[in-house]
């Protein structure tokens, strides 16, 4: 029996997200069907974590169990010919025994793309969210420093969640401007639900003004959810790497 450990890179646009789901198409469950063709064994992956609906990545990882006889690195070349065009293996190889791909992990680096222009553009309808009034970049940047760190991020979290401890740490936050694309990445030991969601739409109210950036450390000590901004929509969210 092999560890197999696969980087997967997928457009979430077309997916009722990572984990297999009674009622929709996920990326989990289209990834294990192409295992079942080259394999014939029906297994179930395991990923690094969930990505909601219309979340993409670039680095999600996953890791599954086989007696197939394929090398390893060759998984990625073998489930790619079996795989839809808006997903694919990156890279595949064998892990060690007991590695795994959520409970090994050690943080993530997420990335938010926010499209600032008045007009819209096909190239980023789905992959951005689009923000039509003039942002101040630097107030968003202003703001970013406050978030880095360990807090209690309860108010950075959505509601119905059963998670008890919401102390999470955050290692970098940024903003960069790139023409009318606006890049926000942060990297973590661990993120609550829509947490990052969160934060961006924090940074995007701190942009409009509606925020002052000076505000956010106490913001965050209230541990209030509508203190804090929007969650801002799916398809703008990518899962950049997982770190091990």
């Amino acid at each position: 029996m092999t560890n197999i450990k696969i980087t997967i890179e997928y457009d979430g646009s077309g997916y009722c997200g990572w984990q297999v789901q009674p009622n929709g198409l996920s990326v989990q469950q289209v990834i294990e069907d192409a295992i079942y063709k080259i394999t014939g064994e029906k297994l179930r992956i395991n990923g690094s974590g969930r990505t909601d609906a219309g979340v993409h990545a670039f680095g999600q990882t996953a890791t599954f169990i086989t007696s197939s006889s394929i090398p390893p690195e060759s998984f990625s070349k073998a489930l790619n010919y079996h795989l839809p065009g808006d997903i694919s293996i990156v890279s595949s190889c064998r892990a060690e025994e007991g590695f795994h791909a959520r409970f090994s992990a050690k943080g993530k680096h997420y990335k938010y793309l926010i499209f600032n222009r008045g007009t819209r553009s096909p190239f980023y309808e789905s992959r951005a969210y689009r923000v039509t009034r003039e942002l101040d970049i630097n107030a968003m940047k202003r703001a970013c420093e406050f978030f880095v760190g360990t807090h209690d991020f309860a108010g950075f979290m959505a509601t119905g969640s059963q998670v008890e401890d919401t102390v999470r740490a955050i290692n970098a936050l940024s903003i960069v401007e790139s023409g009318n694309l606006i890049e926000m990445d942060v990297e973590g030991t661990g993120f609550l639900y829509n947490m990052v969601r969160i934060i961006a739409g924090t940074l995007l109210e701190c942009g409009l003004g509606k925020i002052n950036s000076a505000d956010i450390p106490d913001l965050i000590r209230s541990k209030k959810r509508e203190e804090a901004g929007p969650t801002l929509p799916a398809h703008g969210l990518y899962l950049v790497e997982v770190f091990y």
